[in-house]
């Protein structure tokens, strides 16, 4: 079968086509014809060697996939043959909290990945996907959503009329959007682009500030909020941000980290924001196949439609990975099988 393979973390290049063998199942597992993958930051971070948990090798990336079962195991009982399917970030985290041991067993990177016409999946670790989705629209759901989902429903605990900061227009700040706005939230976002901040509002962002021509876009945060501060921010770890964030939230604000802080490199007046401000401030690691079963249900409800930025076939996933590095993207960017 066609596949890609990471074996040298060397960056893009070490992204390389492969032949492997067509995956056999045992029981308890189901063999999936892959039809859509999505890239997350997480998946250039692994190629590079600078994603903390994953240094097994080689590895197929990319961990967010749909496809529909061809094979089933003895003992498999949820699913069957031309069911669509999707896989969990993690090996085998169900519900509740994650476990060390679980947390290094995520796919593309921690194991094998879903860049690859067949996978092998077991049981526990698929969940059906909505039928209102297309194959495309579907593989975006099992990282980023899931984990802007985690951070401001489970976590956060959103409710209708609090205002929320999210910052970039990536995947997981777009879900973040919908996820704010389907909660009856108001929403800020920030951007270097006005364009894409223009694309937010149109999707139900009611402000945006572009952080290049105003880079205190704190203190904008706050004229917006007469002061106050917002209820929740999706930090999403870059430069200097945390600070920012911490000083744009009410006291008492929530802030979910979602990305690395390696960026800051005096911990201690963050600290000191961290007190004074009373913030609750959580990383944000995905979250379980429960979690992502119950967004999937309230998505359903709601209709809610992910943002694809651009498809790109199989055969030129290479693409896929220049445009995520290029930063030109508007959401989610998709692999076609």
């Amino acid at each position: 079968m066609k596949a890609y393979e990471i074996a040298s973390y060397d960056g893009l290049d070490s992204v390389l086509p492969v032949d492997l063998p067509k995956p056999i199942i045992l029981p308890g597992q189901v063999l999936v014809h892959m039809r859509a993958a999505s890239m997350n930051y997480r998946d250039l971070m692994v190629a590079h060697g600078t994603y903390p948990l994953d240094k097994t090798k080689p590895v197929i990336p990319l961990s967010d996939g749909v496809g529909e079962v061809i094979e089933v195991g003895d003992g498999v009982v949820d699913f069957k043959r031309g069911d669509r399917v999707m896989g969990t970030f993690f090996h085998h985290w169900e519900d509740g909290e994650l476990t060390s041991e679980e947390q290094i067993l995520s796919r593309g990177g921690g194991i094998d990945g879903v860049l690859a016409e067949y996978v092998a999946f077991h049981d526990f670790e698929l969940v059906h996907v909505p039928d209102y989705l297309t194959n495309e629209e579907a593989s975006t759901l099992p990282c980023a959503a899931v984990t802007a989902w985690q951070g401001l429903v489970n976590i956060g605990q959103i409710k209708a009329g609090d205002t929320v900061l999210t910052l970039g227009t990536g995947g997981v700040s777009l879900f973040a959007l919908q996820i704010a706005k389907m909660h009856g939230a108001r929403v800020i976002i920030t951007s270097s682009s006005d364009e894409k901040l223009k694309l937010a509002k149109n999707l139900g962002a009611d402000d945006g500030i572009n952080y290049v021509t105003c880079p205190n876009w704190e203190s904008a945060v706050l004229d917006l909020t007469n002061g106050r501060g917002v209820d929740h921010v999706v930090e999403l770890g870059g430069a200097g941000t945390l600070q920012k964030s911490l000083q744009a939230i009410r006291l008492g604000g929530k802030i979910a980290v979602i990305g690395g802080l390696s960026s800051v490199k005096d911990h201690t007046p963050v600290a000191r924001q961290i007190l004074f401000r009373l913030a609750k401030v959580t990383g944000i690691l995905v979250a379980s196949r429960q979690t992502l079963r119950e967004m999937n249900k309230a998505f359903e409800c709601n209709k809610l439609k992910p943002v694809i930025d651009k498809v790109f076939s199989f055969d030129h996933a290479l693409d896929a990975y220049r445009h995520m590095k290029s930063g030109e993207h508007f959401g989610k960017i998709v692999i076609r099988y």
